[in-house]
């Protein structure tokens, strides 16, 4: 008579469930590629950037994020440059971070890069456990400079 395999019974405890400090500052700082800029060459317009592939990991599970990134910026002396910005994006498919870290950190990649009027960063992620989340980050140039 065969022997039943054992199943592994042992139940998770909540220190190993918890989501740690180092889970929600993972990928913060991670480096990345440049987001390049080129002169602007006029004033009052906005500028929309999608990427409807976006990927990232979670630091917590391993498992990977998918969305839609949406960028809207009014731009300033700058805007950016596509094919850099894509690269950009791109070297998030790997990297270890919540996706709401993820467009805040884009957010700020945006500002430092090209410092437009405005910008808003909005992800639209895919669901996940059943549940979809869209994160939106924006920023406004201050009147005083």
């Amino acid at each position: 008579m065969a022997k039943k395999k054992e199943k592994n019974n042992k139940k998770t405890t909540a220190a190993e469930a918890a989501y740690t400090p180092e889970h929600a500052r993972a990928g913060l700082d991670a480096e990345l590629p440049e987001i390049e800029t080129w002169p602007n060459q006029f004033a009052g317009y906005q500028i929309e950037i999608e990427a409807p592939e976006f990927t990232s990991v979670c630091p917590k599970t391993g498992l990977p994020d998918f969305g839609t990134l949406v960028v809207e910026y009014v731009p300033d002396q700058h805007c950016l440059e596509l094919k850099s910005f894509k690269l950009y994006t791109l070297a998030y498919r790997n990297l270890g971070i919540f996706y709401e870290n993820a467009v805040n950190r884009i957010l700020r990649d945006i500002v430092k890069a090209c410092d437009p009027l405005e910008v808003t960063v909005t992800g639209i992620f895919r669901p996940r456990g059943g549940l979809e989340s869209t994160v939106t980050a924006s920023y406004q140039r201050s009147k005083k400079r």
